[in-house]
């Protein structure tokens, strides 16, 4: 297969952006000029144009493409062009060198790339291309040879021959004093100088990867004419030039669009599950480890990320979580190779944990790319069109020599075709080894790949699924890779825009020509983690990488901060004078229940519960959708969920509830027996225990609530109440504004000078009402620190106010809205269980103040 290659709009304007920049250089195609380098001719690249010409120049282009102008002597003879990955970057910079000698007749370019990857990936573009630019641009003669420390010959002929020599060459390869080309051979000069006298045209591909002071200095040390820099995700934009961003080039149809398949576990918090996220070193250079865990929070069990450092025990950081009473005190830490151990032996690495449940999500998630591959191969094979998959991983082990990735897939494939796997799946690894990208084994690797790319996308290659490591990043992709599953638990080697781009750019047929149908071109991707954070890190890469705005996030992150103050002496005004002496006053409760009662009540909520659930698998796929101005987000468009069948060990299911309930083993077992839902423990115990904690606990703080009886506390705490009151009429409250802060017109019957924070439009609608009624004399919003003891936690009412009738009446107000019902007023019984028990116990509170009168309300003309 020969791949067809296609000049879009885009791609012309990039091309123009840079050869606009020497308008009025004259063609140098017949100019060469003797050098010094062994006493042979060097054909050089010369420069005219006075620089402040190149910076008229170069204002006129970014005006033209709506880049912010900067000077010329900023960055020097240094320009920046930004390509989405898989809009054809490479084949851009490429045609610019083309355009570059006919219209001035400059010879010599170099290209520098960060890593033997992106330097395959160039060769192999230079090969692709060759006729296509030779057809193009009436056939000039191209010389195109790669670096090679071993064949330094070639670099007499780069600084002799005067047609278009293009140099590629890895930044470590001449960025050392000590590498070769920088040593000083017989001749008394150092084969570099061979390039320098040419004054050749850098181009630097991902230059974000080159940006430190010894690659700047490597490069400046070619003696470029001028420096031309390609990215995606440029970290100096230098002059930038041209920007097609991500969010343009998804909207633009220039790329695939992007499905998310979600496979995670659900219901799963069982055992002492842990994973090591990352070690980190603090300011006395001890290292803390972030672990994930299985956290006891006050109804459930969930997992939670802690910092735990050495001699710390996770039975503790789970908040007693009886899982992690034995063996998980921290033994210690290895920073260098990512890895924790533990008092009862366990030893985890960066991305591995004992969780039982990750093998049977990661063989979900496999076969959900299978069958996702072979549903597109239906559609896509009739058209020409070779569908390929790709998996990441961390571990070459999970695939070579039986892994278990290779044993999984081989089962999966058989079931779903009926057929044998063979052949149409491989791994690329060096050696069977673990690589980091920069090693000799990558550079086997990555030859294998760049070199068979046109047969991976043929009929005849019977290979279709391809496993790789996290290496496999810039320089590799494939335009019908249609399906990327990653498996790797780690965050940091491989990013969502390294993942993605691997299989953004647009399909192309047998023919080798690229195919533009929208229902075509989709990227189905299957990551570890749920369509919404996929999302967020995604947009999170966008705005540390591309610098991209979105307007939303902008406007979440840069709302306006603003200070509530306060009536000045609003503290010493007799009418709240009057109101807080009856409401600071302190109540305790107490409660009288039948633990008969209790038994019976329970054990009728238990059996009532939703049948506990196993640990599932649930799948949710989302088309994932991008604006400038909203961000990225998924929209649902499928989800699926299966049960697991995983054996649990049984934990103490009476002694875990007894730590949520504080009631004792005997009424516990008692009220479990009755129920009779013991049979489900096995399904999912931790689940069962917080299902039944929770329904256990309603039913008692139902009977407790019913019983409640308050009683008013003779001490007064009005002085360090008032204290309080003090310190924020002084120093004022930070808050953000949004949509439901009420803004004060009449400070006179508040407490407040300007806002108040508020959450709802019922409370808002409530302050304008008190704010415009004659009747009301004062109101104020009670602060979050006056709380009223309850069974079911500290409740905290909405209101005061103070209204004129024939005498003042004091109010205590809590706004709810629950639809309208038959009567006005709020229907209390729509509430969550938990609020209306917090309500009957104020009810009962505020009854033992004197003249407060408690009422709960939708709107201010509902106080009785």
């Amino acid at each position: 297969m020969q791949l067809q290659f296609e000049q879009l709009d885009y791609q012309k304007e990039a091309i123009g952006a840079v050869a606009d920049l020497f308008v009025g250089e004259p063609n140098h195609a017949h100019q060469f000029e003797w050098g010094n380098a062994g006493a042979f001719v060097v054909s050089a690249n010369r420069l005219h144009l006075p620089q402040h010409e190149i910076g008229k120049n170069l204002n006129a282009v970014q005006r033209r493409f709506r880049q912010p102008e900067t000077e010329i002597g900023q960055y020097g003879m240094n320009f920046s062009v930004e390509m989405e990955t898989g809009t054809g970057k490479t084949y851009v910079y490429l045609h610019t060198i083309f355009e570059l000698n006919r219209r001035y007749g400059w010879q010599k370019f170099v290209i520098v790339v960060p890593s033997v990857a992106i330097r395959e990936g160039v060769v192999q573009s230079i090969r692709a291309t060759r006729e296509h630019f030779a057809n193009r641009f009436d056939k000039p003669v191209v010389n195109a040879n790669v670096y090679d420390s071993k064949r330094l010959h070639i670099l007499r002929g780069f600084a002799q021959n005067r047609n278009i020599e293009i140099l590629v060459m890895n930044i470590d390869a001449f960025k050392k004093d000590g590498n070769v080309i920088n040593r000083v051979n017989e001749s008394g000069e150092a084969p570099i100088k061979q390039i320098s006298d040419t004054r050749p045209i850098v181009m630097v591909d991902e230059p974000q990867n080159m940006e430190t002071e010894l690659a700047k200095q490597a490069i400046e040390a070619l003696n470029p004419l001028f420096v031309l820099r390609y990215s995606a995700t440029h970290k100096q934009p230098y002059h930038k030039l041209y920007s097609l961003n991500p969010i343009e080039a998804y909207n633009k149809k220039l790329v695939k669009q992007i499905v998310v398949q979600s496979v995670l576990a659900k219901n799963d918090v069982n055992g002492a599950y842990v994973a090591l996220k990352e070690i980190v070193y603090g300011k006395n250079k001890k290292p803390s480890a972030k672990v994930e865990i299985h956290y006891r929070d006050k109804k459930a069990v969930v997992k939670k990320t802690v910092t735990a450092k050495e001699g710390n025990d996770l039975f503790d950081k789970s908040n007693g979580n009886e899982s992690y009473r034995h063996g998980f005190i921290v033994n210690g830490m290895d920073a260098e190779n990512g890895r924790i151990s533990f008092s009862g032996g366990t030893v985890l690495t960066i991305g591995e944990n004992d969780d039982a449940v990750r093998d049977a999500v990661m063989k979900k998630q496999m076969e959900a790319t299978i069958r996702e591959h072979l549903h597109k191969e239906k559609r896509l094979n009739p058209k020409g069109i070779k569908v390929l998959s790709l998996f990441f991983i961390d571990k070459v082990a999970n695939y070579r020599n039986g892994g278990k990735f290779a044993r999984w897939f081989a089962e999966i494939y058989q079931r779903e075709t009926g057929e044998s796997a063979d052949g149409v799946h491989d791994g690329y690894f060096s050696q069977d080894k673990d690589t980091n990208g920069n090693s000799k084994a990558d550079e086997d690797t990555y030859d294998l790949i760049m070199r068979d790319k046109e047969k991976l996308l043929s009929f005849d290659s019977p290979l279709r699924f391809i496993f790789s490591h996290s290496a496999l990043k810039e320089g590799w992709d494939n335009p019908n890779v249609f399906q990327i599953c990653t498996f790797n638990e780690t965050r940091s080697p491989i990013k969502k825009r390294q993942e993605i781009g691997r299989g953004l750019r647009l399909a192309v047929n047998q023919q080798g020509k690229r195919v533009r149908d929208e229902s075509v071109n989709v990227l189905t991707v299957i990551p570890n983690e749920s369509y919404e954070m996929f999302a967020a890190n995604l947009q999170k890469e966008y705005e540390d990488e591309c610098g991209i705005r979105f307007g939303n996030n902008y406007l979440k992150n840069h709302r306006q901060r603003v200070y509530q103050t306060f009536r000045q002496g609003f503290t010493l005004d007799p009418v709240f004078v009057a109101i807080w002496q009856k409401l600071q006053h302190k109540t305790r409760y107490r409660v009288d229940f039948a633990r008969e009662d209790l038994i019976r009540e329970a054990a009728k909520l238990l059996d009532r519960m939703p049948a506990v659930q196993k640990v599932q698998t649930a799948s949710r796929t989302a088309k994932l959708y991008q604006s400038q101005t909203d961000g990225i987000w998924g929209e649902q468009i499928h989800s699926q969920s299966e049960d697991m069948d995983i054996e649990h060990d049984i934990p103490d299911v009476l002694q875990h509830i007894q730590q949520k309930t504080n009631l004792t083993r005997q009424t516990l077992f008692e009220i479990l027996m009755q129920s009779g839902r013991i049979g489900e423990i096995p399904n999912n115990p931790q689940l069962f225990v917080d299902l039944a904690a929770e329904k256990i606990l309603l039913a008692l703080h139902g009977l407790m609530v019913e019983g409640i009886e308050y009683v008013k506390l003779p001490e007064s705490g009005y002085e360090q109440s008032l204290a309080d009151w003090r310190e924020r009429e002084a120093n004022g409250a930070e808050f953000f504004l949004n949509q439901h802060t009420f803004e004060v017109s009449n400070a006179e019957k508040t407490i407040v000078n300007n806002y108040i924070d508020l959450n709802s439009d019922t409370e808002k609608n409530f302050a304008r009402d008190c704010e415009n009624h004659e009747d009301v004399v004062l109101y104020f919003k009670l602060p979050n620190w006056f709380k009223i003891p309850t069974p079911v936690g500290n409740y905290n009412p909405d209101w005061a106010l103070v209204m004129k009738n024939s005498e003042k009446v004091y109010f205590v107000a809590e706004t709810k809205n629950t639809g309208r019902g038959i009567q006005d007023g709020v229907d209390t019984d729509k509430l969550r269980e938990a609020e209306r028990q917090k309500i009957v116990c104020a009810e009962k509170h505020f009854a033992k103040l004197d003249g407060i009168a408690y009422c709960v309300v939708a709107k201010l003309e509902d106080l009785r």
